[in-house]
């Protein structure tokens, strides 16, 4: 009889808590025994283990095999295990030096033939190994994903035979490696959005500061395009949040793909996206597009259109950046840290205010259109902005080119450098002791805004925005202080406010 104990990692949201596969191989009846909740797919891997491990020379030992993945009480999931469990039996069965397992993780799934396929997940697990002071073993399809993890001992195999000659010094695996793949950049220029300037000069605004942005106009004024330039201008991500993006990538389908490497994401969901497509969730949940855009842009086009309660779940995860799932068996923390872009028609046939006058819409419809976006989701969007059908398409070339996103990302990293260095985050992100600290109005501009709550009916919370907004500006300005003409173009900036009934 023998034991033998191999590390890996299981997938539990963005975590990948460690664990243990013990394999004991005795006496009695051939069988082969699993215990530690494996689902389905994991449960299946004894018969695809002793596939690879016959096809590859091994011998599979016709004896009882216990396999035990630990902690028990942990549901275990996908063909990950496939890997420690065929080291456990080939040690077990004295068939492979095991004095590497206690240093070294594993994982990969197995074919049948005894190559080493791809798994997901495989950022998270690569980072907590090196925390834990592990190395790691990914097959080769995974190495330049556990590569960005910046861990030390991490190796990369492209079959179970590769990483049996490794174990017993026969031959050496190949460290990870980044691929030297980069993306070009972002074609989606500021460049092509001609006239708009309102609209541009708020994009800025929202980049600077991170802040939520909602367009509204007719059909076919540029509210997508606007929109779909925001990328292009925000500052490059930190090698933290670069990271936080790529394992929510990397534990979801199709999985982190490396040229997306510190790219922000821009999510576009349809309108007829349900809640768990939006916030995550499944009866094992799985991130939903609000964490797909952590650190980069969800754009919800046609807001009007989402079902109204699907809006509401978006209220939670807009204060506190992250969206915890809970099911009766299981709990998932995901990051969703992400910057909401809407756009919307001003009523239901789209043309109100248009000075064609062709819109035929009641008072009473486009009140029971823009109903179906609550106060409170507003409340949480800081610049509400018109963009009106321009009178002047400028096709032929002649006039004015539109200032570039090169040129604005550079202004939008110089404010957000300020904001870093003054408190750390973007000012889209303080909270009311941050506001009082470094967004305080002087004693004029304080009767200014309360007049302003006064006659538009806005929040305490809204009256918070419109100060973040006013400090971003004064940071697009490099000026030390809040001025009365930066809380006037952030008041500008509050269009749902007059009027809309907060809920």
């Amino acid at each position: 009889m023998a034991l033998a104990q191999v590390f890996t990692r299981a997938s539990v949201g963005v975590n990948a808590p460690e664990v243990v596969v013990e394999v004991h191989v005795g006496g009695g009846l051939p069988r082969v025994s699993m215990v530690g909740l494996p689902e389905t797919a994991v449960r299946e891997a004894k018969d695809r283990v002793k596939a690879a491990l016959l096809n590859a020379g091994f011998e599979f030992p016709p004896s009882h095999i216990t396999i035990s993945l630990a902690p028990a009480d942990l549901p275990k999931e996908g063909g990950r295990f496939d890997l420690p469990i065929a080291l456990g039996i080939l040690a077990a069965s004295a068939q492979v030096d095991d004095r590497k397992f206690e240093a070294f993780e594993f994982i990969g799934e197995l074919s049948l033939g005894g190559g080493l396929s791809p798994v997901k997940g495989v950022l998270p697990v690569a980072i907590q190994a090196h925390a834990s002071g592990r190395g790691l073993v990914v097959p080769i399809a995974n190495g330049p994903e556990a590569a960005l993890s910046g861990g030390q001992r991490q190796f990369c195999a492209g079959s179970l035979l590769a990483v049996v000659a490794w174990l017993e010094g026969r031959d050496s695996l190949p460290p990870v490696a980044v691929s030297e793949t980069r993306p070009a950049g972002n074609v989606r220029d500021l460049r092509d959005v001609y006239g708009q300037l309102r609209a541009r000069r708020a994009l800025e605004i929202a980049a600077a500061g991170a802040h939520n942005l909602i367009f509204t106009g007719p059909p076919g004024t540029g509210k997508t395009m606007l929109a779909s330039r925001l990328p292009g201008i925000l500052p490059p991500m930190t090698e933290e949040e670069a990271l936080d993006s790529a394992a929510v990538a990397s534990i979801s389908r199709p999985g982190f793909e490396i040229h997306q490497w510190r790219v922000r994401n821009f999510r576009a969901p349809h309108h007829t996206a349900s809640s768990a497509a939006l916030v995550g969730g499944g009866s094992k949940p799985r991130p939903g597009e609000i964490s797909l855009a952590h650190h980069g842009v969800l754009f919800l086009d046609e807001l009007p259109e989402f079902n109204r309660n699907v809006l509401e779940v978006l209220r939670e995860p807009m204060e506190s950046g992250h969206i915890t799932i809970s099911r009766a068996t299981s709990q998932a923390d995901f990051p969703a840290r992400f910057q909401l872009v809407a756009a919307m028609n001003p009523c239901p046939c789209g043309f109100a205010g248009d000075r064609t006058g062709r819109c035929m819409c009641t008072a009473e419809q486009i009140q029971r259109y823009r109903a179906r976006i609550s106060g409170p989701l507003l409340d949480r969007i800081d610049l509400h902005v018109e963009v009106a059908r321009p009178g002047h398409i400028p096709y032929d070339g002649r006039g004015t080119q539109p200032e570039n996103s090169e040129s604005v990302r550079e202004r939008v990293i110089a404010a957000r450098e300020r904001q870093l260095v003054r408190a750390g985050i973007p000012n889209a992100q303080l909270d009311t002791a941050g506001v009082r600290l470094h967004c305080k109005p002087g004693r004029q501009m304080q009767k200014i805004l309360e007049d302003a709550a006064e006659q538009m009916n806005l929040s305490p919370r809204a009256c918070q925005r419109i100060l973040k907004v006013s400090r971003t500006l004064a940071d697009l300005e490099n000026v030390g202080e809040i001025r009365e003409h930066h809380l006037a173009e952030a008041l500008a900036y509050r269009g749902f406010d007059g009027g809309k009934n907060q809920q």
